[in-house]
Protein backbone atom coordinates (compact mmCIF):
# COMPACT_ATOMS: atom_id res chain seq x y z
CA UNK A 1 0.00 0.00 0.00
CA UNK A 2 0.89 3.51 -0.32
CA UNK A 3 0.83 5.41 3.14
CA UNK A 4 2.55 8.51 4.81
CA UNK A 5 4.08 7.47 8.45
CA UNK A 6 4.47 10.71 10.49
CA UNK A 7 7.25 10.91 12.95
CA UNK A 8 7.20 13.95 14.11
CA UNK A 9 5.21 17.28 13.62
CA UNK A 10 6.64 20.04 15.55
CA UNK A 11 8.47 22.92 13.88
CA UNK A 12 11.85 24.84 15.48
CA UNK A 13 11.04 23.72 19.03
CA UNK A 14 9.91 20.61 19.98
CA UNK A 15 7.56 19.89 22.79
CA UNK A 16 6.21 17.17 25.26
CA UNK A 17 3.90 15.76 22.45
CA UNK A 18 5.97 16.60 19.51
CA UNK A 19 8.81 15.74 17.99
CA UNK A 20 10.38 17.74 15.36
CA UNK A 21 9.51 17.02 11.97
CA UNK A 22 9.92 13.38 10.28
CA UNK A 23 7.86 11.55 7.46
CA UNK A 24 7.93 8.28 6.39
CA UNK A 25 6.29 7.68 2.92
CA UNK A 26 5.57 4.31 1.33
CA UNK A 27 5.25 4.44 -2.00
CA UNK A 28 5.15 1.34 -4.60
CA UNK A 29 9.40 -0.35 -3.61
CA UNK A 30 10.63 3.27 -2.72
CA UNK A 31 10.74 4.58 0.85
CA UNK A 32 11.09 8.00 1.19
CA UNK A 33 12.02 9.54 4.11
CA UNK A 34 11.28 13.47 3.83
CA UNK A 35 12.62 15.97 6.56
CA UNK A 36 14.15 13.79 9.44
CA UNK A 37 14.72 16.43 12.43
CA UNK A 38 16.58 15.26 16.08
CA UNK A 39 14.88 12.25 16.90
CA UNK A 40 13.71 11.07 13.99
CA UNK A 41 15.80 7.65 14.70
CA UNK A 42 13.74 7.08 18.08
CA UNK A 43 10.37 7.84 16.21
CA UNK A 44 10.93 5.57 13.38
CA UNK A 45 11.20 2.86 16.43
CA UNK A 46 8.32 3.99 17.55
CA UNK A 47 6.43 4.01 14.32
CA UNK A 48 7.60 0.19 13.47
CA UNK A 49 9.75 1.70 10.60
CA UNK A 50 12.78 -0.65 9.87
CA UNK A 51 16.07 1.77 8.58
CA UNK A 52 16.43 -0.88 5.80
CA UNK A 53 12.98 0.61 4.46
CA UNK A 54 14.87 3.69 3.66
CA UNK A 55 15.72 3.89 0.03
CA UNK A 56 15.98 7.93 -0.24
CA UNK A 57 15.86 10.59 1.64
CA UNK A 58 14.82 13.91 0.99
CA UNK A 59 15.52 17.51 2.39
CA UNK A 60 13.71 20.50 1.71
CA UNK A 61 15.95 22.80 3.49
CA UNK A 62 18.82 22.65 5.41
CA UNK A 63 17.29 24.52 8.68
CA UNK A 64 17.97 22.44 11.44
CA UNK A 65 14.34 21.33 12.34
CA UNK A 66 14.67 19.78 8.74
CA UNK A 67 17.54 17.67 8.65
CA UNK A 68 19.75 17.21 12.19
CA UNK A 69 18.19 14.14 12.43
CA UNK A 70 20.19 12.66 9.42
CA UNK A 71 23.41 11.94 10.51
CA UNK A 72 21.43 9.35 12.97
CA UNK A 73 19.53 7.95 10.77
CA UNK A 74 22.50 7.09 8.91
CA UNK A 75 24.50 5.44 11.64
CA UNK A 76 21.49 3.67 12.58
CA UNK A 77 21.21 1.88 9.19
CA UNK A 78 24.92 1.11 8.94
CA UNK A 79 24.52 -0.52 12.38
CA UNK A 80 21.77 -2.65 10.66
CA UNK A 81 23.40 -3.66 7.69
CA UNK A 82 21.70 -1.80 5.26
CA UNK A 83 23.09 -2.43 1.81
CA UNK A 84 21.03 -1.26 -0.70
CA UNK A 85 22.04 1.97 -2.42
CA UNK A 86 20.27 4.91 -0.29
CA UNK A 87 19.80 8.25 -2.57
CA UNK A 88 19.73 11.70 -0.81
CA UNK A 89 18.64 14.71 -2.51
CA UNK A 90 18.80 18.40 -1.08
CA UNK A 91 19.15 21.70 -2.64
CA UNK A 92 22.79 22.45 -4.14
CA UNK A 93 23.37 25.82 -1.62
CA UNK A 94 23.16 23.38 1.19
CA UNK A 95 26.01 21.16 0.17
CA UNK A 96 28.41 22.35 3.10
CA UNK A 97 25.68 21.63 5.94
CA UNK A 98 25.02 18.08 4.15
CA UNK A 99 28.44 17.23 3.75
CA UNK A 100 29.14 17.97 7.29
CA UNK A 101 26.32 16.13 8.73
CA UNK A 102 27.39 12.91 7.04
CA UNK A 103 30.76 12.94 7.76
CA UNK A 104 29.37 13.04 11.59
CA UNK A 105 27.23 10.09 10.46
CA UNK A 106 30.43 7.91 10.08
CA UNK A 107 29.96 5.85 6.97
CA UNK A 108 28.62 2.51 6.43
CA UNK A 109 25.94 3.07 4.04
CA UNK A 110 25.89 3.55 0.36
CA UNK A 111 24.95 7.29 0.40
CA UNK A 112 24.51 8.49 -3.43
CA UNK A 113 23.97 12.49 -3.03
CA UNK A 114 21.90 14.62 -5.40
CA UNK A 115 21.94 17.82 -4.98
CA UNK A 116 19.50 20.20 -7.45
CA UNK A 117 19.84 23.84 -8.01
CA UNK A 118 16.15 24.12 -10.07
CA UNK A 119 13.08 22.98 -10.84
CA UNK A 120 12.25 19.73 -12.45
CA UNK A 121 12.78 16.07 -12.27
CA UNK A 122 15.52 14.13 -9.98
CA UNK A 123 14.31 10.71 -10.01
CA UNK A 124 11.97 8.65 -12.07
CA UNK A 125 8.63 9.80 -11.04
CA UNK A 126 9.94 12.51 -8.17
CA UNK A 127 10.05 16.33 -8.93
CA UNK A 128 11.35 19.17 -6.82
CA UNK A 129 9.50 23.00 -7.30
CA UNK A 130 10.77 26.28 -5.61
CA UNK A 131 9.51 27.39 -2.93
CA UNK A 132 9.74 30.97 -0.75
CA UNK A 133 11.58 30.67 2.37
CA UNK A 134 14.47 32.43 4.11
CA UNK A 135 17.41 30.15 2.03
CA UNK A 136 16.65 27.85 -0.57
CA UNK A 137 13.70 25.56 -0.61
CA UNK A 138 12.32 23.35 -2.52
CA UNK A 139 9.04 20.91 -2.52
CA UNK A 140 8.71 17.79 -3.94
CA UNK A 141 6.00 16.01 -5.79
CA UNK A 142 6.06 11.87 -6.34
CA UNK A 143 3.51 10.91 -9.79
CA UNK A 144 2.49 7.89 -10.53
CA UNK A 145 2.44 7.76 -14.54
CA UNK A 146 -0.98 7.36 -15.99
CA UNK A 147 -2.72 3.67 -16.79
CA UNK A 148 -5.77 2.38 -18.08
CA UNK A 149 -8.20 0.28 -16.52
CA UNK A 150 -9.55 -2.57 -18.43
CA UNK A 151 -13.33 -2.61 -18.51
CA UNK A 152 -14.89 -6.45 -18.03
CA UNK A 153 -17.96 -5.93 -19.98
CA UNK A 154 -16.02 -4.56 -23.06
CA UNK A 155 -13.47 -7.72 -22.59
CA UNK A 156 -16.71 -10.10 -22.60
CA UNK A 157 -18.09 -8.54 -25.42
CA UNK A 158 -14.44 -8.43 -27.37
CA UNK A 159 -14.16 -12.18 -26.58
CA UNK A 160 -11.27 -12.09 -24.80
CA UNK A 161 -10.28 -13.71 -21.69
CA UNK A 162 -7.14 -15.37 -20.20
CA UNK A 163 -3.55 -15.15 -21.65
CA UNK A 164 -5.59 -12.85 -24.28
CA UNK A 165 -5.92 -10.28 -22.01
CA UNK A 166 -2.42 -10.30 -20.95
CA UNK A 167 -1.48 -10.30 -24.93
CA UNK A 168 -3.63 -7.06 -25.14
CA UNK A 169 -1.72 -5.57 -21.95
CA UNK A 170 1.71 -6.26 -23.10
CA UNK A 171 1.06 -5.73 -26.97
CA UNK A 172 -1.52 -2.95 -27.04
CA UNK A 173 -3.48 -4.74 -30.09
CA UNK A 174 -5.10 -8.41 -29.95
CA UNK A 175 -5.92 -9.20 -33.40
CA UNK A 176 -8.40 -6.08 -34.60
CA UNK A 177 -8.83 -5.39 -30.30
CA UNK A 178 -7.21 -2.78 -29.08
CA UNK A 179 -6.15 -1.63 -25.68
CA UNK A 180 -8.40 1.26 -26.17
CA UNK A 181 -11.67 -0.06 -27.27
CA UNK A 182 -11.65 -2.16 -24.02
CA UNK A 183 -10.44 0.23 -21.17
CA UNK A 184 -10.62 3.78 -19.94
CA UNK A 185 -7.78 5.85 -18.76
CA UNK A 186 -6.79 5.72 -15.23
CA UNK A 187 -5.72 9.08 -13.61
CA UNK A 188 -2.51 8.32 -11.94
CA UNK A 189 -2.15 9.28 -8.06
CA UNK A 190 0.12 12.02 -6.74
CA UNK A 191 1.64 13.00 -3.48
CA UNK A 192 2.99 16.70 -2.90
CA UNK A 193 5.27 18.08 -0.03
CA UNK A 194 5.45 21.50 0.97
CA UNK A 195 7.21 22.83 4.07
CA UNK A 196 8.83 26.01 4.73
CA UNK A 197 7.49 28.67 2.71
CA UNK A 198 5.21 31.31 2.03
CA UNK A 199 2.39 31.40 -0.11
CA UNK A 200 3.62 31.40 -3.48
CA UNK A 201 3.21 29.98 -7.23
CA UNK A 202 5.51 27.00 -6.28
CA UNK A 203 3.33 25.49 -3.43
CA UNK A 204 0.27 26.14 -5.93
CA UNK A 205 1.57 24.16 -8.35
CA UNK A 206 3.06 21.19 -5.70
CA UNK A 207 -0.68 21.47 -4.56
CA UNK A 208 -2.21 20.74 -8.14
CA UNK A 209 -4.29 17.54 -8.49
CA UNK A 210 -2.56 16.21 -5.41
CA UNK A 211 -4.50 13.03 -4.17
CA UNK A 212 -2.30 13.56 -0.81
CA UNK A 213 -0.83 16.96 0.04
CA UNK A 214 1.35 17.52 3.00
CA UNK A 215 1.69 20.85 4.36
CA UNK A 216 3.65 23.38 7.02
CA UNK A 217 0.78 24.84 9.41
CA UNK A 218 3.13 26.65 11.05
CA UNK A 219 0.88 29.96 12.45
CA UNK A 220 -2.47 30.63 13.13
CA UNK A 221 -4.71 33.35 11.18
CA UNK A 222 -4.39 35.64 13.48
CA UNK A 223 -0.45 35.69 13.68
CA UNK A 224 -0.27 36.02 10.16
CA UNK A 225 2.09 38.85 10.90
CA UNK A 226 4.47 36.22 12.26
CA UNK A 227 3.67 33.88 9.16
CA UNK A 228 5.13 36.78 6.88
CA UNK A 229 8.55 37.45 8.87
CA UNK A 230 9.41 34.07 8.90
CA UNK A 231 8.10 33.11 5.60
CA UNK A 232 5.69 30.46 6.73
CA UNK A 233 2.25 29.65 6.33
CA UNK A 234 -0.65 29.94 8.38
CA UNK A 235 -3.41 27.66 8.51
CA UNK A 236 -5.86 29.64 6.43
CA UNK A 237 -3.39 30.12 3.54
CA UNK A 238 -2.55 26.16 4.05
CA UNK A 239 -6.01 25.60 2.99
CA UNK A 240 -6.46 27.80 0.33
CA UNK A 241 -3.35 25.96 -1.13
CA UNK A 242 -5.31 22.94 -1.38
CA UNK A 243 -8.22 24.19 -2.31
CA UNK A 244 -7.32 26.03 -5.14
CA UNK A 245 -5.18 22.90 -6.38
CA UNK A 246 -8.05 20.97 -6.29
CA UNK A 247 -6.26 18.28 -3.49
CA UNK A 248 -8.05 15.93 -2.41
CA UNK A 249 -6.80 15.14 1.18
CA UNK A 250 -4.54 18.24 3.27
CA UNK A 251 -2.76 17.11 5.83
CA UNK A 252 -1.62 19.76 8.46
CA UNK A 253 1.74 19.52 10.55
CA UNK A 254 5.19 21.56 11.20
CA UNK A 255 3.48 23.74 14.13
CA UNK A 256 4.36 26.44 16.23
CA UNK A 257 5.36 25.39 20.10
CA UNK A 258 2.97 28.73 20.99
CA UNK A 259 -0.03 26.57 20.32
CA UNK A 260 -0.75 23.66 22.79
CA UNK A 261 -3.81 22.41 20.52
CA UNK A 262 -4.19 22.58 17.37
CA UNK A 263 -8.29 22.47 16.98
CA UNK A 264 -8.31 25.99 15.81
CA UNK A 265 -5.67 25.82 13.38
CA UNK A 266 -7.77 23.17 12.04
CA UNK A 267 -10.73 24.68 11.86
CA UNK A 268 -8.93 27.54 9.78
CA UNK A 269 -7.94 25.46 7.45
CA UNK A 270 -10.89 23.75 6.73
CA UNK A 271 -13.13 27.03 5.99
CA UNK A 272 -10.40 27.86 3.21
CA UNK A 273 -10.35 24.40 1.72
CA UNK A 274 -13.19 23.87 -0.17
CA UNK A 275 -13.78 20.31 -1.21
CA UNK A 276 -10.58 19.33 0.26
CA UNK A 277 -10.18 16.94 3.24
CA UNK A 278 -8.46 18.18 5.99
CA UNK A 279 -6.70 16.18 8.85
CA UNK A 280 -4.78 16.91 11.32
CA UNK A 281 -0.89 15.27 11.96
CA UNK A 282 0.25 14.10 15.34
CA UNK A 283 3.08 12.39 15.91
CA UNK A 284 3.01 9.10 14.83
CA UNK A 285 -0.17 8.84 13.00
CA UNK A 286 -0.34 6.88 9.62
CA UNK A 287 -2.25 8.36 6.67
CA UNK A 288 -3.48 6.16 3.97
CA UNK A 289 -3.78 7.77 0.29
CA UNK A 290 -7.60 8.09 -0.82
CA UNK A 291 -9.25 5.78 -3.21
CA UNK A 292 -8.78 6.35 -6.50
CA UNK A 293 -10.15 8.99 -8.62
CA UNK A 294 -13.16 7.49 -10.34
CA UNK A 295 -12.02 5.95 -13.56
CA UNK A 296 -14.36 7.49 -16.49
CA UNK A 297 -15.13 6.14 -19.97
CA UNK A 298 -14.59 8.26 -23.14
CA UNK A 299 -17.51 9.92 -22.76
CA UNK A 300 -17.22 11.36 -19.51
CA UNK A 301 -19.67 8.86 -17.67
CA UNK A 302 -18.11 6.14 -15.01
CA UNK A 303 -16.58 3.03 -15.90
CA UNK A 304 -18.71 0.17 -14.70
CA UNK A 305 -18.33 -3.47 -15.04
CA UNK A 306 -20.94 -6.20 -16.28
CA UNK A 307 -23.71 -5.56 -14.12
CA UNK A 308 -23.58 -1.71 -14.35
CA UNK A 309 -22.02 -1.02 -10.63
CA UNK A 310 -18.74 1.03 -10.57
CA UNK A 311 -15.53 -0.39 -10.79
CA UNK A 312 -13.22 -0.55 -7.84
CA UNK A 313 -10.62 0.92 -7.03
CA UNK A 314 -7.49 -1.32 -8.75
CA UNK A 315 -5.25 -2.95 -6.42
CA UNK A 316 -1.72 -0.98 -6.07
CA UNK A 317 1.54 -3.15 -5.92
CA UNK A 318 2.13 -4.94 -2.35
CA UNK A 319 4.62 -3.56 -0.10
CA UNK A 320 7.58 -5.46 -0.07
Amino acid sequence: MRELVVLGTASQVPTRTRNHNGYFLRWDGEGLLLDPGEGTQRQMIHAGVASSRVTRICLTHVHGDHCFGLPGVLSRMAVDGVDHPVHLHYPASGEEVVRALVTVAGGGVDLRLHPHGGAGEIADGIDVVPLDHRIETYGYRLREPEGRTLLPDRLAAAGLSGPAVGELQRRGRVGRVRLEDVSAPRPGQRFAFVMDTAPCAGAEELASGADLLVTECTFADEDAALAREYRHLTAGQAGSIAGDGGARRLVLTHFSSRYPGVAPLTAQARATAGGAEVVTAADLDRFPFPRRRPVTTSSGVPASGQDGTPLPDQPLAPWP
